[in-house]
């Protein structure tokens, strides 16, 4: 089992798949890195060699913020939004969406699936 950026890459799938489970890389990304490091895409990551692994691993830590570091740079810079004041972080402090979408009857998925309103006010009758 290959672990790149403390993440464990799951050894049944592709390597670049597997690529794709650390926070900050994604197809283009692995795809990249794969080029870099000169291996084959195709390949499981279980069957990945030590030398091959490795190389992954230095290009991956050196060369991108993955992981810790993007997460913690992506909050700070969302605390900065907050504290400077500005309409996208008034929008993030309200859990609300930042970009611009509609409201009304969307952004379930920001707003967490919460229902505010109330149905018609009555009651379903118990029967005993």
């Amino acid at each position: 089992m290959a672990r790149i950026a403390g993440v464990t890459i799951p050894a049944q799938k592709r390597i670049i798949i597997g690529l794709t489970y650390i926070y900050g890389v994604g197809d283009v990304r692995a795809d990249k890195i794969l080029k870099q490091a000169k291996v084959d895409a195709n390949i499981r990551a279980k069957d990945l060699t030590l030398e091959q692994e490795n190389a992954i691993r230095v290009i991956v830590e050196k060369e991108y913020r993955v992981e810790g570091e993007l997460r913690r740079e992506v909050q700070g810079n969302i605390k900065r939004l907050k504290d400077i004041g500005s309409y996208r972080g008034s929008r993030h402090t309200k859990k609300l969406p930042v970009r611009g979408q509609r409201t009304k009857s969307n952004s379930r998925s920001v707003r967490g699936n919460v229902r505010k309103t109330a149905g018609s006010g009555r009651r379903m009758l118990t029967k005993t």
